[in-house]
């Protein structure tokens, strides 16, 4: 295309985006409607079967490509009751994957593991005393307030001796359960065939009411996550010797094996239809909450993205996929699998961009450690509305990423794929994995700006002349242990969560 046919295409993409944006509708019904998508359960299958739906009313090609079976389950109704010493509803939730309690629940009186353990054979003789007993699992936090709120209000000396004395009590908590001969997690098991009729944890993500919502590691017995403001009470209760009595309703289904899938959209190049252009996002969450930020956001971005490049851009020069990548969380299973069964895309990739750090607007692009990556990224990037480009700082080369998200499955084989890095909006803290990753998160303003650069990085990395240079640099010396690093080498997925 000309500079004039490019510069009229971008002006209409970005109208479009600006006066027409669907990422409200389409959160909603991705995050309100379907809700959180854990693999494996019936609301990730929703979530592709919608995806696919999506994309069929814009007219793009679209599947959902099974990559392997995972283990079936479905979240129902948490309640969590305090009976004594007084009735009081806690706030927390079932860990995934967690057997049902089924309807009627199971109640019990809530003990705490002891302050001071000897070594392993002082803890096997206090063991049998967690029978028929709800035992609790984590730390009593010292304080309910993130360190920013200490930090504005505090005088700087009672900061700091807070600070001191969790550390000293967090050190020693560590040191107490490394005398039990376990660790945080095989104490789990422990605890469940020593006769404890359920496990209550609280993962605090230091920040006011946001805890962290992962999966359960007991078998049979219900694992419940309760926020900080009630587990700290109940603890205070138990040291106390009140002997709180705690209801814990936890209904769930096991379904058994159900397929995994990613969904993948595609507009087929007409000039090299053998190389190709992969807008990523992960697809799937956790289910503490509706993931929204993790990783809605960025599937949002890549299905806006995909909307503008088909109404504006349908013959793509080159091939333009999306892919809705499903159980990043449990290892970044889903590209992998699609990196093995696809080794054609990955020979023939111009460029692969991915988003999944939160709502933030995009602030970092890095070249990812090919050499020449600021000669055609920069190329791309040129063409972007101002507004959006001031905020990116680029790092070329860059270095290659390890394995946070899932354009490390294609950098692993040396093909060029990028990260679209965000501003965070406490995004660590507040709604990475947490209960708190809801759609009212979202800053709609840059997620828009981030639709608009990718579809313009994708228009770009298609027409260009160009095919995108793979060359690596040297890697630097590691200085820790004096030795050069080496590029990232590939890792096959887990294709089948029946194992876990």
């Amino acid at each position: 295309m000309s500079s004039q046919d490019t510069t009229a295409l971008i002006d209409a993409m970005v109208k479009e985006a600006n006066e027409n944006s669907q990422l409200e509708r389409l959160a909603h019904e991705m995050l309100d409607v379907i809700g959180p998508r854990l693999v494996g359960t019936p609301q990730m299958k929703k979530a592709h079967d919608w995806a696919v739906s999506t994309f069929k009313s814009w007219d793009v090609d679209v599947r959902n490509e099974k990559w392997g079976e995972w283990r079936g389950w479905e979240r129902g109704i948490t309640h969590i009751d305090m009976l004594e010493p007084r009735v009081q509803t806690l706030q927390g939730m079932q860990l995934a994957w967690n057997p049902s309690t089924g309807s009627k629940g199971v109640k019990a009186e809530v003990i705490t593991l002891p302050n001071k353990i000897i070594d392993s054979m002082d803890f096997q003789k206090w063991l049998p005393s967690v029978k028929g007993k709800l035992v609790m699992v984590s730390m009593k936090q010292p304080t309910g307030r993130p360190d920013y709120n200490w930090e504005e209000f505090a005088t700087e000396e009672s900061f700091e001796k807070m600070k001191s004395e969790r550390e000293k009590q967090t050190e020693e908590w560590r040191q107490n359960i490394r005398n039990t001969g376990y660790n945080s997690r095989s104490i789990i098991g422990a605890l469940e065939e020593a006769g404890a009729v359920g496990i209550i944890s609280c993962n605090w993500s230091r920040g006011f009411g946001v805890n962290k919502i992962f999966s359960a590691r007991t078998k049979a017995i219900p694992t419940v996550d309760v926020e900080l403001e009630d587990y700290t009470m109940l603890y205070r209760l138990a040291e106390y010797g009140d002997k709180p009595v705690v209801k814990i309703v936890a209904e769930s289904k096991e379904l058994g094996r159900v397929p995994t899938f990613n969904t993948i959209a595609e507009l087929k190049g007409t000039e090299k239809p053998n190389e190709y252009i992969v807008l990523s996002a992960h697809f799937d969450s956790w289910d503490g909450a509706t993931g929204a930020t993790d990783n809605g956001t960025g599937s949002l971005v890549m299905l806006e993205a995909m909307r503008l490049l088909k109404k504006f851009y349908p013959n793509p020069k080159r091939t333009i996929l999306v892919g809705l990548w499903g159980s990043e969380e449990q290892g970044l299973n889903g590209s992998r699998a699609f990196v093995e069964d696809h080794p054609e895309v990955v020979d023939g990739l111009q460029a692969l961009f991915n988003q999944d750090n939160g709502t933030g607007r995009v602030v970092r692009i890095s070249g990812g450690g090919f050499l020449n990556s600021y000669d055609y990224i920069s190329r791309w990037l040129y063409p972007v509305p101002e507004d959006i480009k001031k905020h990116i700082e680029t790092d070329f080369p860059g270095m290659p990423g390890g394995g946070g998200s899932d354009y490390a499955s294609f950098l692993a084989m040396g093909a060029p794929a990028f990260n679209l890095s965000a501003l965070n909006w406490s995004y660590w803290n507040y709604t990475w994995h947490t209960n708190r990753d809801t759609y009212d998160k979202i800053v709609f303003d840059d997620v828009r700006s981030n639709a608009i650069l990718t579809a313009i990085l994708a228009y770009m990395a298609s027409e260009d002349p160009e095919k995108s240079s793979r060359q690596k640099i040297v890697l630097p010396i590691n200085p820790r242990t004096g030795e050069q690093r080496s590029w990232p080498s590939p890792r096959s997925p887990q294709r089948d969560g029946m194992k876990n």
